[in-house]
């Protein structure tokens, strides 16, 4: 019976956060943390998972009919972990590829609910998966909407394409500049001497959803309210710096706010790109920095946590940027630290969050890494 291991990586943003909803453009980068499956081709069409993480199994039916129920075999709920592989089947399905029945086991080392995108490492794995076995041709954007579109219309969150795409298309040694709108990216080199470095707060954004909404909501009403002395914008990512500086008086101070950390924020990517076009990874480390102040004032999504973590890293040696990373209210910051001062670093940021919380901080060093793979086993 034909054998296959899939992988796919976590990502985390290093600047251009909120802008995505916005049409902007984004600098991600895939890391070297993992979901990993090993699964064996199955002649009947259905589903066994196990999920090594959480100690369960589960058994459906790859039918069209079976996963819209989402039940398992049994007539059972799905477990909220096996939506995701089943979402990314009920996609492939709609979209008109066979789907193999599989017998897989699967892992991860991407921490879940920290910001660093695990769920869309699974969907980008199972699909990997399936299009190996299918040996389908498919384009690797492609793959990505489908993914995303699972999470959207079968999970049923609201995420942009960001995380799915660095899952399906990164590059070792590269941050990904990826243009929302047109879906075009570009490869930018990271240097080989500064190391990502994720530190999780430990804190869940559970008030993330609501305030989520009235942040978008926001920069939708500053879109209407300067689309009269700004005919043709489509959203924030048409407004340049100019134009906002000269009609921010016409917005309600919140939504002034909202909007004016978009707009800095898409060029804060640009100019970032450039800088580290030329290898200057003290200027993009201060990009990183206003970032944060932007998204801690303007945006207001930061936590006293992440408040913490970020001013205690920019007091170390070695650290040349910090900030928050994903959506805010909680999850984790990025770092970039030179890889001689990484050690010290890691043990001197776990230390003051524990004095100051209470809290374990986990920490995890990281380099940009591939995108999704998959082959067979002879």
């Amino acid at each position: 019976m034909e054998r296959f291991v899939s992988t796919a990586p976590g990502r985390v943003n290093l600047l251009g956060e909120h802008v995505d909803y916005n049409q902007g453009i984004v600098l991600p980068a895939a890391v070297n943390r993992y979901v990993k499956i090993h699964a064996r081709r199955l002649n009947e069409p259905r589903a066994i998972l196990q999920a090594m993480d959480f100690s369960q199994q589960v058994e459906f039916s790859l039918s069209l009919e079976a996963l819209e129920a989402r039940e398992d075999l049994y007539g059972n709920p799905l477990p909220s972990w096996a939506l995701y592989p089943a979402g990314v089947a009920w996609e492939l399905l709609k979209a008109g590829y066979p789907v193999a029945g599989i017998d897989a086991t699967y892992t991860s080392d991407v921490p879940v609910g920290a910001g660093l995108s695990s769920s869309a490492a699974v969907e980008v794995a199972f699909a990997t998966l399936w299009k190996a076995i299918g040996m389908w041709a498919i384009r690797s954007m492609d793959l990505a909407r489908l993914c995303q579109r699972a999470e959207n219309d079968y999970v049923g969150v609201n995420c942009g394409l960001m995380d799915q795409f660095a899952s399906v298309h990164g590059i070792a040694g590269h941050a990904l500049c990826f243009d929302v709108r047109d879906l075009t990216y570009e490869a930018v080199p990271l240097p080989a001497d500064v190391m990502l470095v994720i530190a999780d707060s430990g804190v869940r954004r559970s008030l993330a959803t609501s305030a989520y909404n009235e942040r978008r909501a926001a920069c939708e009403e500053a879109v209407e309210r300067l689309k009269p002395h700004l005919p043709g914008i489509q959203a924030l990512r048409d407004v340049s710096m100019g134009d906002f500086m000269r009609l921010a008086h016409l917005l309600p101070e919140m939504v002034r706010r909202r909007a004016q950390h978009v707009v800095e924020e898409i060029a804060r990517v640009e100019a970032a790109v450039k800088a580290l076009k030329q290898g200057d990874v003290a200027l993009v480390g201060k990009y990183m920095q206003e970032g944060h102040r932007s998204l801690r004032d303007l945006y207001e999504v930061s936590t006293p946590e992440l408040d913490f973590l970020v001013e205690v890293a920019l007091n170390q040696p070695g650290c040349w940027g910090a900030r928050l990373t994903g959506a805010g209210f909680g999850g984790c910051t990025v770092n970039l630290v030179q890889r001689e001062w990484v050690e010290s670093f890691v043990h001197n940021l776990k230390e003051a969050y524990q004095h100051e919380t209470g809290r374990v901080a986990e920490v995890y060093v990281c380099q940009a890494s591939d995108g999704a793979s998959a082959y067979r086993i002879e």
